[in-house]
């Protein structure tokens, strides 16, 4: 897959830049191939150098042993190109609770909680903004502002190409919603390997009769 392709395969609205954005190509495709997808790459300095890739399922969960076979993946692929010329250590983890917010359905999944978010242009005269996510819709959001100014409007909209990051802001609410999301999830998850390994077990059954 070529720069270009991988980059035009990114649904994410926020993305890398320098070495992160170079890191991000090889791994994303490694990741889709996996059946996961991309949160954050971002390499820093601390403790020598490392290299912090955050990462999920298409469902949103993300176990220790996803962490390690995540790991396991990439590894080879970043030998291969070696994008970062020094040492480095290696750090796969999950988006967590108050994870980054990076495409536009982070948003509408997180509708009606707190946000703390940073434009790259000036929106209503500012560039920083906390509150709620009132709504998002195929353009951008509406924020509830948490606590507005004298003379500023309860709300202000934010188009996606103006957010230069996001995440969300732990709360009693949020920590709540984030638990039962994952909880849902997992009980998926493991309902759809429950079907695939009935069907895998009757195609042995019919193999077997057939013989």
């Amino acid at each position: 897959m070529t720069a270009a392709t991988a980059s035009e395969a990114d649904d994410r609205i926020i993305r890398e830049s320098g070495i992160d954005a170079r890191i991000a190509l090889i791994v994303q495709p490694v990741l889709k191939a996996i059946g996961f997808r991309l949160v954050r790459v971002q390499l820093t300095g601390q403790n020598g150098l490392t290299l912090q890739i955050m990462a999920e399922r298409e469902d949103g969960t993300m176990t220790v042993e996803d962490c390690e076979e995540v790991s396991r993946a990439v590894s080879p692929a970043l030998d291969v190109d070696d994008p970062i010329e020094k040492a480095y250590h290696l750090e796969v983890s999950s988006p967590g609770i108050d994870r980054p917010l990076v495409r536009k359905s982070d948003f509408t999944a997180w509708t009606g909680h707190l946000v703390k978010l940073e434009t790259s242009v000036l929106v209503g005269d500012r560039k920083r903004f906390k509150g709620k996510i009132a709504e998002a819709d195929a353009d951008g959001i509406l924020v509830e502002r948490d606590k507005a100014a004298y003379g500023e409007e309860p709300t202000v909209r934010v188009p996606y190409d103006a957010i230069a990051e996001a995440r969300l802001m732990l709360t009693d609410d949020l920590i709540r919603d984030a638990l039962s999301k994952d909880n849902r999830a997992r009980k998926e998850a493991r309902k759809r390997r429950g079907e695939a390994e009935d069907a895998a077990d009757g195609e042995e059954n019919e193999t077997e009769q057939e013989s």
